[in-house]
């Protein structure tokens, strides 16, 4: 055989692992019953997102799950009341970015859409606590509207106003429902608020200015603490990193001090649950990546470490209203996301789904620390092929406040198995570094970014992982971005570069994106008329005529947070000079691709793009 052959071979066998992966289903995003005895929860076991529900049994194998159709789209979320006498579901309109929010009975019966259809976009909030209603959010349709937040009823779909601001969101609403918490302001500067309904008014928690806040709910106060209630925050405001906030309030106005509850020096509190009487918290840290679990016991301030967890990653962690079981989604380089049940009195642990394993060796990435070219400490996963030879792909995410973490990735272990490297890095701007890394790539900071990609080329061939002249980079969204960024104003580093759903333009992207994305965004990339002489300067569409890389550009129909002109005038600036460029629209989807076959498409044209020009 000749080595081309086994290449070719190699190449081939890539593919079809990456194909198993990508069809490999998962369940995430669970929700209980009060009693706990049974969850729903999403899960593409059937080649899209769809709702399923199933009995929660803690001896044996899994009991079945029983699919709940909706529409023909996907559905990305799902909550059940307080109640329990209905389910709501965030559902993508044609697979898109805008969202409806839909209601069903859990025997599947009753379904109907409340809110949301093809030209109005529509949130999913929290259900009341007496399971009564729920909160339906409509983000501002044009700039100088605001956006508006109603409680729903599932029985009739009648609406009633609950509240009106410029990007606010509904995180939690007190038993008696006189009480919401709000979150408002732009990415990276969100505030929270508690909104009395009945006196009309409005308290800051925190500060604003100096942090973010996003996570907050609201229960009784502990025993001995002023005021009759208290709200838990997960926030950096005037710290370094996200830690728990706690602070008492109550009617006329009434507002405690906050006070740190607790923290970590070396990790970030992303998640936070609460039981009904507010006695006790869960906390989910996230430590560069990796994720462990706490009780906090209210009264005492006693915090209980959970080992065992089956798995690097938690997300979407629920508590049970008694505070006896905790149901969440767990995943790891080697297993998709599997929903697993905790005992929060026995801290014993069991499955409740169980992920299909696929056939083949999959790599388990190791984290590497590397120094930009200002000296900034980084980092990446590092998923080293078995049978590299010098080619490698630095991967980028999203956000870029997103967090490259040691998940479930098709993609990464496809490339892997083709013999090329995967870097997956964090660079600055990355959440889970402390307030101040996340903040390091805002606005005018933008090209120091670009210097942590070229930085993160040096590492891998200071490690012996890559030739310098057979590395390739790709990303997703913001990563895209950064891809086209770095081939345009790093002409020369790259041997290839694969741009997903990026940003090509910053002023067109400002110009076509949703409302209520761009008024976000400020924050992070400038404003599109005062900072519009930057955005221009860092828009890699007018560096095109520098990129000498082949390219590969791929987005989804139907995606309007990154808008498909993007792509499309990349495209077309690279081919009116005949450069290597290749694109891959993905009918639709959106700008999360959620069908079994475009991810297969994607990973498939991915592999065989790099392993065609890293060779």
């Amino acid at each position: 055989m000749t080595s081309e052959t086994a290449t070719a071979d190699r190449i081939d066998a890539a593919v079809a692992l990456g194909g198993r992966l990508a069809a490999a289903w998962g369940s995430w995003s669970p929700t209980m019953t009060p009693d706990s005895k049974r969850v729903a929860f999403i899960s593409d076991r059937s080649g899209s997102p769809e709702v399923w529900v199933q009995d929660v049994a803690l001896e044996g194998e899994p009991p079945p799950a029983r699919r709940i159709a909706l529409s023909a789209d996907p559905v990305i979320k799902v909550s059940w009341s307080a109640d329990s006498g209905w389910l709501a579901c965030l559902v993508a309109t044609g697979g898109g970015v805008r969202t409806q929010v839909w209601v069903v009975r859990p025997d599947g019966s009753e379904a109907r859409r409340i809110a949301g259809d093809a030209h109005e976009h529509a949130e999913l909030g929290p259900w009341t606590r007496s399971g009564h209603r729920v909160v339906v959010t409509f983000p501002s349709p044009a700039p100088g509207r605001p956006t508006r937040s109603y409680l729903a009823d599932p029985r009739t779909g009648r609406l009633d106003a609950l509240a009106a601001g410029d990007l606010i969101h509904v995180l939690d609403v007190s038993l008696e429902e006189r009480f919401l918490i709000l979150v408002d302001g732009e990415r990276g500067r969100q505030f929270c608020v508690v909104v009395d309904r009945l006196e009309d008014q409005h308290v800051p928690l925190l500060p604003h200015g100096t942090g973010s806040t996003d996570i907050a709910i609201v229960r009784p106060a502990p025993d001995g603490q002023a005021g009759p209630l208290y709200v838990y925050l997960a926030s950096d405001v005037g710290l370094s990193r996200r830690q728990l906030i706690g602070l008492p309030f109550g009617p006329n106005g009434h507002r405690g001090e906050p006070r740190t509850l607790a923290y970590r020096d070396d990790a970030e509190l992303e998640a936070v649950d609460a039981d009904d009487e507010g006695r006790l918290l869960l906390l989910v840290w996230n430590i560069a990546g990796r994720s462990e679990l706490e009780l906090f016991h209210t009264g005492t301030h006693e915090r209980v470490p959970i080992t065992g967890m089956p798995g690097l990653v938690a997300t979407t962690p629920v508590l049970s209203r008694d505070g006896g079981s905790v149901v969440l989604g767990v995943e790891g380089p080697e297993r998709p996301r599997e929903l697993w049940h905790l005992d929060t009195h026995s801290r014993r642990w069991t499955r409740l789904t169980a992920a299909p394993r696929a056939d083949g060796t999959l790599v388990v990435p190791t984290l590497e620390h590397y120094a930009a070219e200002d000296g900034l400490p980084l980092t990446g996963w590092l998923y080293r092929a078995k049978e590299g030879d010098g080619a490698a792909v630095i991967h980028l995410h999203g956000g870029p406040e997103a967090q490259e973490r040691p998940t479930f990735s098709p993609q990464h272990q496809a490339m892997a198995a083709a013999g090329m490297t995967v870097f997956a890095l964090n660079v600055r701007g990355s959440s889970g570094f402390g307030r101040e890394f996340v903040h390091a790539d805002d606005v005018g900071r933008r090209p120091e970014s670009f210097g942590d990609v070229r930085a993160a080329a040096q590492h891998l061939v200071a490690l012996g992982a890559a030739s310098p002249d057979r590395i390739g980079v790709t990303g997703r969204s913001y990563g895209g971005y950064l891809t086209l960024a770095s081939l345009a104003f790093s002409p020369g580093r790259f041997a290839a570069g694969a741009d997903i759903c990026g940003m090509s333009d910053l002023t067109t992207f400002f110009r076509d994106t949703e409302p209520w994305i761009a008024a976000a965004a400020v924050t992070k990339y400038g404003h599109p008329e005062r900072d519009r002489a930057l955005l221009e300067a860092i828009s890699p569409l007018g560096s095109a005529d520098a990129i000498d890389a082949p390219l590969l550009v791929v987005h989804g129909e139907l995606d309007t947070n990154v808008p498909i002109g993007e792509a499309r005038q990349i495209v077309a600036a690279l081919e009116r000079r005949s450069a290597a460029v290749e694109y891959l629209e993905l009918a639709g989807e959106g700008h999360e691709y959620r069908r079994a076959d475009s991810k297969r498409r994607l990973l498939e044209r991915l592999v065989r793009f790099f392993a065609a020009h890293l060779g």
